[in-house]
């Protein structure tokens, strides 16, 4: 009796040291994808008033694990049964990926001539600022779950050999560690100014550490904000070009003397700039 609860033991340690293991393998297969995700999300999540930061990154939180409780079940099973269906997915994401970058770049050249709505301004009634926080809000939720549909799939790839109960674990895992990780960072990067705020007023010396501290957290967030919303949208632009790449047999071939990085951006911002187009002219047609 002892020895078998022993031998169960020993296979338990056994099982996690492979999933330990394996894990950290399909950590730094995705480490890329989160970092674009990373960008993507923090971009998404700023903009917000103050007050409401924390709350309204909590809810794209959850609409991340909504998301990955979605993705999971349907990834094993199409993974078991029809791995073309996988693909598909994710080059029709690649596609809304690209187009929301290539929409970015067409307004910062091309502005539409519209007041510009900022959350933040106190002219808004409460309930006016929560229907913009919920169209925010919308938006960062589906471009999550384009993301996770990657982060998945690529993580999925890595232990794709080994038994679906190890699969399951370890493909899990990095999509928790990947919500956590991701708007974890996020933030703590859009409560930088109220850390600045807090620090300077902690702060008794005109000259402190403390104070100084507090005044470059303060003064580097809209520099931080603005870097992220233009790597957020290289990062969209890269993702959808990556997946084109890796998933359409011509495109993976093509042109290999050049760098990937600049291949991958050019499809992605050329199939974003044909998709922009296209959605452009059915929208003209709707109105008309």
């Amino acid at each position: 009796m002892a020895s078998g609860i022993f031998a169960l033991l020993d296979d338990i340690a056994a099982l996690l040291d492979d999933v330990a293991v394996m894990s950290k393998v399909a950590a730094k297969k995705t480490a890329g994808i989160l970092g674009d995700d990373l960008a993507v999300n923090a971009e998404k999540a700023s903009g917000f008033a103050s007050s409401r930061e924390l709350p309204v990154l909590w809810a794209i939180s959850k609409g991340s694990l909504l998301n990955k409780i979605i993705i999971l079940p349907i990834a094993f099973l199409l993974s078991a049964f029809s791995p073309m269906a996988i693909i598909v997915i994710l080059v029709l994401g690649g596609l809304y990926l690209a187009y929301e970058g290539a929409e970015k770049i067409y307004e910062f050249f091309f502005p539409h001539h519209h007041d510009k709505i900022t959350i933040t301004d106190k002219t808004f009634t409460e309930e006016e600022i929560l229907t913009i926080e919920k169209d925010k809000i919308k938006s960062a939720i589906i471009t999550d779950f384009i993301l996770s549909v990657e982060i998945v799939i690529i993580a999925l790839g890595t232990v794709i050999e080994e038994t679906l109960s190890k699969q399951i674990v370890v493909v899990s895992i990095i999509a928790l560690l990947a919500t956590v990780g991701v708007y974890g960072i996020v933030a703590l990067i859009v409560r930088m100014d109220e850390t600045g705020f807090k620090l300077i007023a902690m702060s008794t010396k005109e000259n402190s550490i403390t104070k100084s501290i507090g005044k470059i957290l303060v003064q580097a967030l809209p520099k931080v904000i603005k870097s992220l919303a233009i790597i957020g949208t290289i990062a969209l632009i890269l993702v959808a070009g990556g997946i084109f790449v890796h998933n359409i047999e011509y495109l993976h071939h093509l042109a290999p003397q050049l760098p990937a990085i600049i291949k991958e951006f050019g499809i992605g911002l050329l199939f974003g700039f044909i998709t922009l187009g296209v959605v452009t002219f059915f929208k003209k047609i709707i109105k008309k």
